[in-house]
């Protein structure tokens, strides 16, 4: 398929969405299995469209002053074109299944208009509704941080130290512009696809499939690299989900100790079995009833919440979900967190530790939850996260993460990751 008909493609899968309401991973699967004859190039170039298309759809909107699929299309394409609008215009006009041309008028409006002249949330490619969540964070900063969220995300690593180590894994990576993250030394960054091509399918790799690597935001790394867990700890991951931060946790105790691995949905739960056999991982036990973990309260060195939240933090990755979300899911994400909360602080030995974490940049599932918490219980006291971020993350003048309320943010713009946050507290001795 030539640009033409991958620009159709991207306008057809996108008022599927609309008419449909489903999220584009759905939209972009269906349009493949009705569309065989598209090659893998070609189903990547028109996800890469439909994606960027889904990062700056204000932004994009703005600027073209139309809401409209196919011209959403046109202006992603110019702007990822970074040519003058009349040359790509020109070579589309050549390709019989190229979408209908572009008004004059469209494209006066995308020539004449700049993003910096646009409203601050547009300028941030946020919902109108969150710029005060943004701001109550970020301050004077929050609409970088937010255009930050709009950018194409690297493909992160991490490597495991079960089976290999950072130099072999990146022998074997190398081909496809593999590179070490100088935050962490462990981690493994590729860079974000450029133009219309697609990340490595590195699950293919031998290296991923002998278990020497994890698909694993670098964010999600220095998350679990937070929890400061050492080799012979009794550790309780309370909401497991598929693992990602268990088998993080597993290969920084050396499979020494005990890992308990939960989470109330069996389904998020499922894959966390073929991923520990890969990886190595021995010293996990995974249980998929609450009434499995009753001989565990009060006992464990380390109890690790990752929270289910808005997800607001992985926008980059997931930016339909930008647009689903709304105030009522919040409120919904902020209930469960404070019932996860409630229910996980009770498997905490006096002296031990509870790590909250979430791949949210929103104050009211962040600092707010843990004021709460700590107000309701007064057993626990902060652990200063500043030292604790050191301890953790190597020398790297270019990372400037947010200390406030009560622990530390990460962001795309701040440390080059997906958003999180996360927070320490323990519990007195007695």
């Amino acid at each position: 398929m030539q640009l033409g008909g991958r620009l159709s493609a991207a306008i057809e899968i996108l008022r599927d969405m609309g008419a449909r309401r489903r999220p584009v991973s759905d939209a972009l699967k269906d349009w493949g299995l009705s569309h065989r004859f598209a090659g893998s190039g070609d189903r990547a170039a028109i996800g890469n469209i439909v994606y960027d298309v889904l990062r700056k759809k204000l932004s994009l909107a703005w600027r073209m002053e139309s809401e409209d699929p196919r011209h959403l299309v046109y202006a992603a394409a110019l702007q990822q074109a970074g040519a003058p609008a009349a040359k790509l215009l020109s070579e589309l006009g050549g390709d019989r299944f190229s979408p209908e041309p572009l008004e004059t008028e469209r494209l006066s409006s995308w020539t004449g208009r700049s993003v910096s002249d646009a409203p601050a949330h547009v300028q941030a490619d946020l919902p109108e509704w969150c710029a005060p969540l943004f701001e109550a964070v970020f301050g004077a900063e929050w609409v970088a941080e937010g255009a930050a969220l709009s950018g194409r995300p690297p493909l992160d690593l991490r490597v495991n130290t079960l089976k290999s180590t950072p130099q072999r894994a990146m022998k074997e990576l190398a081909r496809h512009g593999a590179r070490t993250v100088a935050l962490l030394p462990t981690a493994i960054r590729i860079p974000p696809a450029a133009g219309y091509h697609r990340h490595p399918n590195v699950q293919a790799e031998a290296a991923f499939q002998k278990g020497w690597v994890e698909v694993q935001d670098l964010g999600s790394q220095l998350a679990s690299a937070f929890a400061a867990v050492s080799p012979g700890e009794q550790v309780l991951d309370f909401c497991a989900g598929a693992g990602g931060k268990t088998l993080a946790l597993a290969a920084a105790m050396e499979n020494r100790g005990q890992i308990h691995a939960y989470d109330a949905d069996r389904q998020r739960l499922a894959p966390i079995y073929d991923r520990l056999k890969r990886a190595g991982a021995r010293n996990v036990q995974v249980h998929a009833e609450a009434e499995a973990l009753s001989s565990l309260e009060g006992r464990m060195d380390l109890v690790l919440v990752d929270a289910p939240c808005t997800g607001s933090g992985t926008w980059r990755r997931r930016p339909d979900a930008k647009w689903r979300l709304g105030p009522d899911q919040l409120a919904d994400r902020v209930e469960e967190q404070h019932r996860a909360l409630r229910e996980a602080c009770r498997y905490v030995r006096p002296g031990g530790r509870l790590v909250y974490i979430t791949c949210s940049l929103f104050q009211p599932e962040n600092g707010k939850q843990i004021s709460d918490f700590l107000a309701e219980d007064g057993d626990f006291r902060v652990i200063e996260p500043a030292p604790v971020w050191k301890d953790v993350a190597m020398n790297d003048d270019a990372a400037r993460p947010l200390f406030r309320d009560h622990g530390v943010v990460m962001s795309p713009a701040s440390t080059g990751t997906d958003g999180f946050y996360c927070a320490c507290v323990r519990r007195a001795s007695n």
